[in-house]
C-alpha cells in the first residue's frame, strides 16, 4: 500500500503533464479576420472595412493603448495575470468555496485568458464550458505568449454593439486611438466588456457611469489611482453618441483594398491633415453648384509623384450626386487641358517657337471646321498668346503639323490612353478641343511631367510604390517653354495674383469640354501639381459655366490650403532655348505656314524630315527618339549615319535610340531614290 501510494503523487503529475501538452489551444482565425484599415501616412486610420462576420475589430498592440488602462484592466479582472499559466489556482479556489458555502457563485475565477479563450470560440454557459475554457487557456498560454494574449483581448473584448476591441471603442466613444486617454475613459473601456449592451454609454449613460464609477472606486482601494484622480474621473460626463467611424479618402481606399482584399492594412501615401481639408473646402464648393453636381481633386508631390490628397467626389454619401463614382478614374472630355502637351511637343520638335505667329482665323482643317471659345477671332498672335489664352484655332493648326496619331503614338509609351469615340477611328484634329476621353489621374500624371522636363511615370499611392525614372514624352525644352508661358497665364476672376494674397505662384490651365458638361482646372509649381474636376456624373450639360469659372477657383482654394512654396530660383533655360524676339528667331520659326505640309511635299517632291530638322539641338537622356518625315513615295528608308534602321509597317511610328551623344547625319530615302537629310546635336542631359 505504501509504494503504491509512494508512486500516486509522481503519476498524477505525468498524466497532469500529459495532458497540459495535449490540450488543443481555440482557434485564431476571428483574431485575424479583423477590420481591413486604410492608412494615412502619419498611420492615422483614412478608412476601415468591416470584418467578414460585420464587426468593427481593429486590432491593436498592447503598447499602443494608454498605460494606465492596462494597470486597471489587470487590477479589475486578472490581478495574478503575469504569473498564472492561463488559469489562476487561488481565484479557482476562492470562487468553488463561496459557491460550497452559499449555493450561488459569488465571484469569478475567469481570467483574462479564460476570457480570450471565450471570445475566441463561443459556446453555452455551463460547467462543462467552463472546464474546457479553463483547458483551452491553459492550452494558449502554452503557445502565447503574455502580451499576445492581452493583444488578443485588447482587440475582441465587445463594447457594445458590433464594436469589438478597444481601439473602435475609443474612436466610436472618444474620437481618439487609445494611446492617450483618461482615468475616467480609460475605467469605462474596462467596465463596458462586463455587459457592453447594458452598459453602452449611447444607449444607457447612467448605467455606464455606475459601472465607471464602480471601476475607479475599485482602483482607488487598490492603489492604481489616487484620490485625487478619483474625484477629478467621477466628475467627467460619459460620452452619450457614438461617432462614426474615420471615412477619409474612401474612392482611393475602396480601391486599394479591392486591388489587394487579403491584405489586412493598406499604407498610402496621404496626407491626412491636408485630406480633411480638401474634402471640407470641396463640400462647400458644393453648394452654388447643381444638385446632382460632382467635384474629384488630386494633390500630387512632383518631387516624388506621392500623392497627398484624393477625392473622388465632394460628397461619398450624396445619391442624388452620384457620390460613391470615383470621377478621378471616369474617363470624361478634357476640352482644352491637353493643348499644352501639344504645344510642349510642336517645341521640342523645333515645330513653333513661344513667339511664332500663328493665325486665329476661321479656317476649314478638310472637313473640320473648329472655332473659339467665345465665337472671336484674334488675327495673328503668338504661340505665348494662343496657349495663355487657349485659343482653339491656333492649338488645332499646332496639332496638324504636328500630327494627331504621332500626339497619341507618344503619349501611349508612357501609359497615358486616350478614349477615342470611335476606337478604331484614327486620331483626329478634335483632340487639340477635347474629342477623346480621358482621366483626371491620367491629366495629373500628364502635368506633373512638366514639373520634370517631360517625363512621365506612375503616381504613388502607397509608400512602397516604387520609385523610377518615368518615360519621356517631350524634353525639359519643350517643358521649359510651357512652364514659362502657363506660369504668367491670367488668373481667374476673383483670384488675386500670387504676390498680392501671398500665395503660390502657380502655372494653370483649364479646359470645358464640348457641350458644357466637364469643367477642368490644373495648376502645378515646382512642389506640387493639383487637378480638379467638376461637373455631373452623368454628363448632363451644365449651361454658363466654364473651366475657368467653376474649376479654377477651387484650384486656388487647394493651393492656399497647402501655403506658401518654398523659396525658390527661376529655373534657368534648357540648353537650346531660344530667348529671341520673333524677328531675331530662324525664319522658319517666325510664322507657322498655315498648309499642313511643306509645299515640295504637298506638290508631289521628294521626302522631307519634320523631326529633327536640320540644325536642332536635341537634349538625349537615352530614351528611343522619333523620327518624321512627309511627302515622297513610300515606303520610306531612314539611315543614321549611313546605317539603314529596321523597317516598319505602314503608318507606324519611326523610333531610332542613339550610340551617344553628339552629331548624327540622318537620312530618309523614298521609294523613287530620292533623299532628304538632317544634322543635328544630341546633347547630355
Amino acid at each position: 500500500m505504501r509504494g503504491w501510494a509512494r508512486w500516486l503523487c509522481p503519476a498524477i503529475a505525468l498524466a497532469a503533464a500529459a495532458l497540459y501538452f495535449v490540450l488543443q489551444p481555440p482557434a485564431l482565425d476571428r483574431g485575424h479576420d479583423g477590420t481591413v484599415l486604410v492608412l494615412a501616412s502619419d498611420g492615422s486610420i483614412l478608412r476601415g472595412f468591416l470584418s467578414g462576420d460585420g464587426k468593427w475589430r481593429l486590432p491593436v498592440e498592447p503598447e499602443k493603448v494608454d498605460p494606465l488602462y492596462r494597470r486597471m484592466l489587470v487590477a479589475a479582472e486578472d490581478a495574478r495575470f503575469a504569473w498564472h499559466p492561463g488559469v489562476d489556482p487561488l481565484a479557482a479556489l476562492r470562487a468553488s468555496a463561496q459557491l460550497a458555502l452559499n449555493g450561488r457563485i459569488v465571484s469569478g475565477a475567469s481570467t483574462l485568458t479564460m476570457q480570450v479563450a471565450r471570445l475566441l470560440e463561443r459556446h453555452p454557459h455551463s460547467l462543462a464550458a467552463k472546464l474546457g475554457e479553463m483547458a483551452r487557456a491553459l492550452a494558449l498560454e502554452r503557445v502565447l505568449r503574455k502580451d499576445q494574449v492581452l493583444g488578443l483581448y485588447l482587440s475582441l473584448a465587445p463594447f457594445g454593439g458590433n464594436l469589438e476591441g478597444v481601439r473602435a471603442a475609443s474612436l466610436a466613444y472618444f474620437g481618439k486611438e487609445p494611446a492617450r486617454l483618461s482615468a475616467a475613459e480609460c475605467a469605462l473601456l474596462v467596465a463596458i466588456p462586463r455587459s457592453p449592451e447594458r452598459l453602452r454609454p449611447d444607449r444607457h449613460p447612467e448605467a455606464a457611469r455606475a459601472g465607471r464609477d464602480r471601476v475607479l472606486s475599485r482602483m482607488a482601494d487598490a492603489g492604481v489611482i489616487t484620490p485625487a484622480a478619483l474625484a477629478e474621473a467621477r466628475a467627467e460626463d460619459v460620452p452619450r453618441v457614438r461617432l462614426a467611424m474615420p471615412f477619409r479618402a474612401p474612392h482611393l481606399a475602396r480601391a486599394l483594398r479591392n486591388q489587394d482584399p487579403a491584405s489586412p492594412v493598406h499604407r498610402t501615401t496621404i496626407d491626412p491633415f491636408l485630406q480633411k481639408r480638401v474634402e471640407g473646402m470641396l463640400k462647400r464648393e458644393l453648394l452654388p453648384l447643381d444638385a446632382e453636381a460632382s467635384i474629384a481633386a488630386m494633390v500630387v508631390d512632383n518631387r516624388d509623384r506621392r500623392v497627398l490628397a484624393y477625392a473622388g467626389s465632394a460628397d461619398f454619401n450624396a445619391v442624388a450626386r452620384r457620390g460613391t463614382i470615383d470621377m478621378a478614374q471616369a474617363v470624361r472630355s478634357p476640352g482644352s487641358a491637353l493643348k499644352p502637351f501639344i504645344y510642349a511637343m510642336a517645341f521640342d520638335r523645333l515645330i513653333i517657337h513661344p513667339e511664332t505667329v500663328l493665325e486665329d482665323r476661321p479656317r476649314h482643317f478638310g472637313d473640320y471646321s473648329p472655332s473659339d471659345f467665345d465665337g472671336r477671332f484674334q488675327g495673328d498672335v503668338s504661340a505665348r498668346q494662343a496657349l495663355q489664352y487657349s485659343l482653339n484655332l491656333p492649338a488645332v493648326a499646332v496639332l496638324d503639323r504636328l500630327g494627331p496619331a504621332r500626339f497619341t503614338a507618344s503619349l501611349a509609351p508612357a501609359g497615358i490612353r486616350l478614349r477615342l469615340p470611335e476606337p478604331t477611328a484614327d486620331p483626329g484634329l478634335a483632340l487639340a478641343l477635347g474629342g477623346a476621353g480621358i482621366t483626371l489621374t491620367d491629366l495629373v500624371k500628364l502635368y506633373v511631367a512638366l514639373s520634370n522636363g517631360g517625363e512621365v511615370a506612375p503616381l504613388r499611392y502607397r509608400p512602397a510604390d516604387p520609385q523610377g525614372r518615368g518615360t519621356p514624352i517631350f524634353g525639359r525644352l519643350g517643358a521649359w517653354y510651357v512652364n514659362d508661358i502657363l506660369a504668367e497665364a491670367p488668373p481667374p476672376p476673383g483670384v488675386l495674383p500670387a504676390e498680392t494674397r501671398r500665395g503660390r505662384r502657380l502655372a494653370f490651365k483649364t479646359g470645358t469640354s464640348y457641350g458644357f458638361r466637364d469643367f477642368w482646372a490644373l495648376g502645378y509649381d515646382p512642389e506640387v501639381t493639383i487637378g480638379v474636376w467638376a461637373g455631373r456624373p452623368d454628363g448632363t450639360p451644365m449651361p454658363g459655366r466654364s473651366g475657368r469659372l467653376t474649376a479654377a477657383p477651387i484650384l486656388f482654394k487647394i493651393a492656399d490650403l497647402l501655403g506658401p512654396a518654398l523659396p525658390r530660383k527661376e529655373a534657368p533655360p534648357p540648353p537650346g532655348a531660344l530667348l529671341a524676339a520673333r524677328n531675331d528667331l530662324p525664319s522658319r520659326l517666325q510664322r507657322l505656314d498655315p498648309n499642313p505640309l511643306p509645299k515640295s511635299a504637298a506638290s508631289g517632291g521628294g521626302p522631307q524630315i519634320v523631326y529633327p530638322p536640320d540644325g536642332a539641338l536635341i537634349e538625349w537622356r537615352g530614351e528611343e527618339l522619333p523620327l518624321e518625315a512627309v511627302g515622297g513615295k513610300r515606303p520610306l528608308r531612314w539611315l543614321v549615319d549611313g546605317k539603314p534602321l529596321p523597317s516598319t509597317p505602314p503608318r507606324r511610328p519611326i523610333y531610332w535610340r542613339p550610340e551617344g551623344v553628339g552629331f548624327v547625319r540622318l537620312t530618309v530615302i523614298d521609294g523613287e531614290g530620292r533623299s532628304a537629310h538632317s544634322t543635328v546635336r544630341l546633347s547630355p542631359d
